[in-house]
């Protein structure tokens, strides 16, 4: 499946490109305009950035927690440091295991959320601002004749942006 993305700067132009669309006679069933009073990003299917970076968090948190204590117990048992001068040994590369864990979890967090931000979402995050900035995007998806015969139709509206994808698939 291939898209095409073209981003309009405001509703009565992406009604007038969707109304030379329809006039075309391309299936309006794979045409769709996202913008306010239109459907959402959400609705269209575009990856919110946050659920990507919270899963990003979550896989690593399931790495770094464990390998942290394990890497600060190890630290503090090799050079022992006394983190608490009165407890004993045990305590103290426990006390050095939990502090390695904290560590690993703030790195699965802040590692974690800004990759899954920045590039868990592809450009998805641009869509969705621009979207936030009330412009509007008309989606046609289909074979590469109808994206071929939609981007010669929408470059006459003199898009902001336009944006072919193609879907990998297996064959």
């Amino acid at each position: 499946m291939n898209y095409l993305v073209a981003v309009l700067p405001d509703r009565i132009e992406a009604e007038t490109a969707y109304s030379a669309l329809e006039k075309s006679n391309l299936p309006m069933s794979q045409v769709d305009i996202l913008g306010k009073g239109y459907k959402s990003a959400d609705e269209f299917g575009f990856i919110d950035p946050n659920k990507q970076a919270s899963k990003q968090v979550n896989k690593l948190i399931y790495w770094l927690i464990p390998f942290g204590f394990i890497a600060g117990f190890a630290f503090n048992l090799l050079t022992r440091i006394d983190i608490l001068p009165q407890a004993n040994p045990l305590i103290n590369e426990i006390i050095g295991g939990l502090l390695g864990a904290a560590s690993g979890a703030l790195g699965a967090y802040f590692i974690g959320g800004g990759v899954g931000l920045t590039v868990g979402s592809g450009d998805a995050l641009t869509y969705r601002n621009r979207l936030n900035a009330g412009k509007y995007l008309i989606v046609v998806t289909g074979n590469e004749d109808l994206i071929r015969q939609a981007t010669r139709i929408l470059r006459q509206f003199e898009p902001e942006n336009i944006q072919g994808y193609a879907e990998l698939g297996t064959a």
